[in-house]
């Protein structure tokens, strides 16, 4: 099977974390800044090695680099460019690219001279694609940081936004001891402003903080979410007949479909979901599809994880034996997921038929 030719989706990918090499270090040549590696293969080792921590915090530290040069606007322009010619030279034709702006005013930026330089990149990137006869169509979720304070002015850029490119919201940076309720003011503002949110949750901390997400977020979708299978129970009944118990957030996920956003190998990396065991054999992701959970499948960060939406999908489905109509699936999640009009996800979700039909 063809990955790359196959339509996907793809909602949860940073923008900070899909930056060409190459490009980090002509910026960096450029600005002056010091890297660990001096050439492209270098750099892009240094990034994986360094990700494969074991732990959420310790992965984040490598976004000091990416971050360093995402401080001028044509910086930014180019590498929201790069990022849509890259993900459409892999199949997808439709991307939420979510980033934090607070994070890209080291060098005098305006939050909403940051938001615009990223906006005229992804037009940019989508005008080459369609020069070149191809598609791709693409939104912004705008990131507050967590463990900072300023989720609300944050989320007032996002809403100000709207019509110009984002499409939702997101709170982002270290999970554990920094909980949704933290930016309740910053989610109630999103709520009365019909904004709407996902929220990282269940990748380094448990089902608390997915309850959060869900009750403090009011979260649409839920970024990783694989510490949900903490939810789920097998009991032996008699008879030697299995059966599966869902716990009370488990079970509101569930049965109002609300969409996981799983990235396995970035969670292998982390750390994240080994509540079944360590390596992708054990990753909750085939319990929870099987359990009927609207699972799917991103890439979080192609640059630390060195990886791609086709190669997440290829490692899925050789791991855990998926046909082409699972892989179908996985992208009817994501359509009907994204943060887009009724009519754009129908659009969306005939391209992706028409797209899968070729190769039945």
């Amino acid at each position: 099977m063809d990955f790359k030719k196959l339509p996907k989706i793809s909602l949860h990918d940073h923008l900070d974390g899909g930056l060409r090499p190459q490009t980090i270090l002509e910026i960096a040549d450029e600005i002056g800044y010091q890297l660990p590696e001096k050439d492209e293969h270098g750099l892009a080792t240094w990034f994986y090695q360094s990700s494969n921590s074991g732990s959420l915090e310790r992965y984040l530290t490598t976004f000091d680099h990416t971050l360093a040069v995402m401080q001028k606007p044509e910086h930014l322009r180019r590498i929201a460019t790069e990022a849509v010619l890259d993900l459409h030279e892999d199949g997808v034709i439709y991307a939420e690219l979510r980033w934090a702006p607070e994070q890209n005013q080291h060098a005098g930026l305006s939050l909403q001279e940051a938001v615009d330089a990223v906006q005229d990149g992804l037009e940019e990137g989508m005008q080459l694609v369609e020069a070149m006869g191809g598609f791709i169509r693409t939104g912004q979720i705008i990131c507050a940081m967590r463990q900072g304070s300023r989720s609300l002015e944050i989320a007032e850029l996002a809403v100000a936004n709207r019509n110009d490119g984002v499409v939702g919201f997101d709170i982002a940076g270290p999970e554990k001891g920094f909980p949704a309720s933290l930016h309740k003011v910053a989610f109630d503002y999103l709520a009365s402003e019909l904004m709407p949110v996902t929220v990282h949750a269940g990748e380094a901390d448990g089902l608390a903080s997915i309850k959060d997400a869900l009750v403090s977020g009011r979260a649409l979708r839920i970024g990783h979410g694989v510490n949900l299978i903490e939810d789920v129970m097998l009991t032996r009944t008699e008879g030697d007949t299995d059966l599966v118990v869902l716990g009370p957030v488990a079970e509101w996920i569930h049965d109002r479909q609300i969409a996981l956003e799983i990235a396995p190998s970035s969670n292998l990396q982390t750390g994240a979901g080994e509540l079944l065991g360590s390596g992708i054999a054990n990753h909750p992701f085939d319990a929870l599809y099987d359990l009927g959970f609207q699972v799917t499948v991103n890439t979080d960060n192609r640059l630390q994880s060195s990886t791609t939406l086709s190669r997440e999908l290829e490692m899925l489905s050789e791991t855990f034996g998926y046909e082409l109509e699972d892989i179908h699936q996985f992208q009817i999640h994501a359509a009907e997921a994204s943060f887009q009009s009724l009519e754009t996800r129908e659009e969306l979700l005939d391209m992706i038929d028409r797209g899968f039909s070729k190769f039945e």
